[in-house]
């Protein structure tokens, strides 16, 4: 036996022991996998040493080697064709299959750790061929950071790599820059290293004559999926606990990115498709474009993958490229990568070999890492078990196969291998199922959210069948075309199939799908009001054992999530809510809102207009005050004073009082919700009031078997003249009932409720009134709308202090994606859903958003979506 001392390059220590008959043999073998792989494990220099120790070395011949043959024969090695002698074979990527030797140790980056499954057949041939194998991967020290590797040489390779792809992409959409000749690496340029946080300002308003750097550490952009906070320690352990805020805190202002880091299936992912989709959106840039100078189409540019691992921190990086064809362009809209540097999408390099471009710098470095630990390797005795080696904790446990069977430390493989494959055989049964109720506008963020996750089936149930085809187009769902109110049997089977059912129909169905879900005992989730029709379901939820979620989308929904997280903050510190107003409103945006109710239509605006028709209640300053819906809803609409250049008005929403016991707020001696619009719409929809157009009442003039109506005769009608009037008799007559208020007339006009258009077929004038603003007010191409939510409390602090907190919430639509009603209505309730078939959702019963449980990870999750809200607060006596 042998025992080694570790002395510096060139001085191993040796003893020994007696049964040494022969000195072993290494051999260094020729890199014949790809092309363009130029470097080899040891240079000529740390040959000499080995041989200087007695050592037989020998070279297989190769013409790709950077270093020449004759270097190494120099050096003391032997250059044959032949290295069956040889009991440590060295190499650095994996041989062929074919030229495997049995009893050999092998050492080379194998690629095997994580079951890679392209590698499966090369880790079962050394397992047949009893092979003892030494992954370079794996060779650690006792922290667990790696002691041999190339990856000094990867990142020069890689920023050189990359700044060239920047110049030929940034020349491709029409600029002239410095990066067309540079390959120096980045700190060879006119730069400057920022901090990541620093990275939004320096994009908007730094010096456009430097390129800005910074380096992203695990702190920078991982946190907890609960709290939002990052562990260190915990993450380690739990990774698959926390996410990455890479894609909104990050990639937004960087051109240029380099990933290096070590990915593996439980951790976050950096960039998603649904990012790429997000960042390639075009964007408004300050600086118009001039000749050679041209405006971007996204910030976003270039990618360099140093890491290479496919489908891994960047979801969408699925093929590397080759150092003979370095980069290809990713379009995020079609999901596919074309080899050019031209079109739309980002420029990828993702080489997986990018040492092999500077293969001597590579080659002297790596030897050195590796040199203090061949000896050790060229006494393995592969024909011995491996407890009987006298190795280091550094080449021991690098040890991935021996003697036929996987090292201990590495039957994981085996396990993800058994894993992998019984997915793969299973996946159909081991699928959860979801029934998606309604096909309107919150439906699609919901698909697509839940079509992220390949273990879920989705049915979609819809009685309108377009509107389903089209979805069925882009999502894998299974079409069921249903009465959903009508056909209770059908509903019921359906049910029975499911985990769980999103019911996204108009709220008076959902106690009809309730009951569906109670009998077959399937959890729901809704994202609309709890209404006192379901409410009157609660022990019957209890009873079968099931959750129900209601208002999870945004009023209700983040409203509700965003109360509580301030709500149950300020009673941890001992504070008490004094008050709480909130306000929310979807509107289109500004430069969409140009017609007499400064409001346009998504869905069916019949619940907008009968709104106005309810009462409301809230509390103010200790007294309750109540607001008659009708006619004198008027009198409780308020000039809002923040965002002034939007102009915005509001008004009480339902009884806010109730919200005393369900925040667990009685201290607050304000409690009031309400809805925002812009100023004029209040009294747009008054007049409409006066006019007797908002009536739910049965109207048998419009409906199927009555003789066709025109809005004048309707108009007429209404205000009690002859049908047969004429156009300044009903003005008149119209202008009256207004009350002389010339904006109501002039709002009346414009929606052509006094000309000779035909009256949609309705029960009721408020539904036929609704169909014809859904025509009239619906968003055109390229419109879009916004949400605007804000939050005021009032919290009193053990000392006295009173603290005035806002929380304010602006989302705009996506011209090319979703609404922004769509999203914070829909992506809340998917998430939900999510999170209640992972049994991160455990309480049962008919419950909304109101605990940490469920409103912590959501309000989380949203950031990673765009949804973005920001606080504020001042301190006063």
């Amino acid at each position: 036996m042998l025992r080694l001392q570790r002395t510096k390059l060139g001085g191993l220590g040796l003893s020994l022991f007696r049964g040494l008959h022969h000195k072993p043999v290494m051999a260094v073998r020729r890199e014949d996998v790809n092309a363009w792989e130029r470097r080899a494990p040891l240079a000529p220099r740390h040959v000499k040493g080995i041989t200087n120790l007695g050592y037989k070395v020998l070279i297989q011949p190769s013409n790709r080697r950077a270093i020449h043959d004759k270097e190494y024969v120099k050096a003391g090695g032997i250059l044959q064709e032949d290295i069956s002698e040889a009991c440590l074979i060295l190499g650095v990527k994996r041989p062929p299959e074919d030229k495997l030797m049995p009893k050999k140790t092998y050492a080379f980056f194998s690629h095997t750790i994580k079951a890679q499954e392209a590698n499966m057949g090369l880790l079962d041939e050394i397992l047949k061929q009893e092979i003892r194998l030494i992954d370079y991967e794996k060779m650690v020290d006792h922290r667990g950071i790696r002691v041999v590797a190339f990856g000094q040489w990867a990142g020069v390779a890689g920023m050189i790599n990359i700044l060239h792809g920047m110049g030929l992409r940034l020349l491709a959409l029409g600029h002239h820059t410095p990066f067309m000749g540079a390959q120096e690496i980045f700190n060879e340029l006119p730069c400057e290293y920022v901090e990541p946080h620093e990275l939004k300002e320096v994009s908007q308003t730094g010096d456009l004559r430097k390129v800005y750097g910074t380096v992203l550490s695990r702190h920078h952009h991982l946190v907890r999926k609960t709290d939002g906070i990052y562990d260190p320690v915990d993450y380690d352990k739990y990774p698959e606990h926390y996410i990455s805020r890479f894609n909104t805190d990050i990639a937004p202002y960087t051109s240029c990115f380099i990933n290096g880091i070590y990915w593996e299936t439980n951790t976050p992912r950096l960039l998603t498709r649904q990012d790429a989709e997000s960042l390639l959106a075009p964007g408004k840039s300050p600086i118009v474009g001039v000749e050679g100078c041209p405006t971007l189409p996204h910030k976003l540019v270039a990618i360099c993958d140093i890491s290479a691992d496919t489908g891994g921190s960047i979801e969408f990086m699925t093929e590397c490229t080759t150092i003979e064809h370095p980069f290809c362009m990713y379009d995020a809209d079609q999901h596919i990568i074309h080899d050019s540097v031209e079109g739309s999408g980002i420029l990828m390099c993702s080489i997986d070999n990018l040492p092999a471009q500077l293969p001597i710098e590579a080659t002297e470095y790596f030897g050195d890492m590796l040199y203090p630990y061949v000896e050790e390797m060229i006494l393995s005795d592969a024909t011995q078990p491996l407890e009987s080696q006298n190795f280091s904790p550094v080449v021991r446990d690098a040890v991935i196969a021996s003697n036929g069977t996987l090292a201990d430390k590495y039957k994981y493989i085996q396990k993800l291998r058994e894993s992998r494959e019984r997915a793969q055989s299973f996946s159909m049964a081991t699928k959860k199922k979801v029934l998606v109720l309604g096909t309107g506008y919150v439906s699609e963020p919901v698909l697509e959210y839940l079509s992220r996750d390949a273990n879920i089936e989705i049915t979609v149930g819809s009685d309108i069948k377009n509107q389903i085809e089209l979805l069925g187009k882009k999502y894998n769902i299974n079409p069921v075309i249903m009465e959903i109110g009508k056909q209770e049997e059908k509903l019921g089977s359906l049910v029975a199939k499911q985990d769980l059912v999103i019911s996204l129909l108009p709220y008076v169905l959902h106690p009809f799908v309730a009951k569906a879900c109670i009998t077959n005992r399937v959890n729901m989730i809704t994202a609309s009001y709890i209404t006192p029709a379901l409410k009157e379901l609660e022990k019957s939820v209890e009873d079968a054992g099931i959750t129900v979620i209601g208002e999870l989308g945004l009023d209700p929904g983040l409203d509700h999530m965003l109360a509580m997280e301030t709500i149950d903050k300020a009673k941890e510190v001992g504070a008490t809510i004094e008050s709480y107003i909130s306000y929310c409103g979807g509107l289109p945006a500004p430069e969409h809102s140009d017609n007499p109710l400064r409001y346009k239509f998504s869905w069916s605006p019949v619940g907008v207009l009968m709104n106005i028709m309810q009462p409301a209640t809230y509390l103010l300053n200790g007294k309750v005050v109540n607001v008659a819906g009708g006619v004198s809803f008027l009198d409780a609409v308020t000039p809002m004073d923040y965002y002034p250049g939007l102009n915005l008005e509001g008004y009480p929403n339902r009884d806010s009082t109730k919200y005393a016991e369900i925040y667990g707020i009685s201290s607050a001696h304000t409690l009031l919700r309400g809805t925002l619009r812009y100023k004029g719409y209040a009294k747009a929809l008054n007049g409409f009031v006066k006019l007797g157009l908002i009536n739910r009442d049965a109207f048998p003039a419009l409906q199927s078997e009555a003789k066709p109506l025109t809005w004048k005769e309707l108009l007429c009608d209404l205000v009690g003249v002859s049908r047969s009037s004429k156009h300044d008799v009903l003005k008149e007559a119209v202008c009256k009932k207004l009350g002389g208020d010339n904006t109501q007339m002039a709002a009346v006009e414009q929606l052509g409720l006094l000309g000779n258009e035909q009256v949609p077929r309705a029960e009721s004038v408020v539904d036929a009134l609704s169909k014809h603003l859904a025509m009239k007010l619906s968003y055109g191409p390229g419109e879009k709308d916004m949400i605007v939510m804000r939050d005021s409390f009032g919290i009193r602090h053990p000392s006295g202090h009173l603290e005035n907190k806002t929380i304010d919430l602006v989302v705009y639509g996506d011209v090319r994606g979703f609404s922004a009603m769509a999203k914070t209505v829909g992506l809340p309730t998917a998430m939900a859903a999510k999170m209640l078939l992972d049994g991160e959702i455990q309480a049962k019963g008919l419950i909304g958003p109101f605990t940490k449980e469920i409103y912590r990870p959501i309000l989380e999750r949203i950031k990673a979506e765009g949804i973005i809200y920001t606080t504020q607060s001042t301190i006063s006596s």
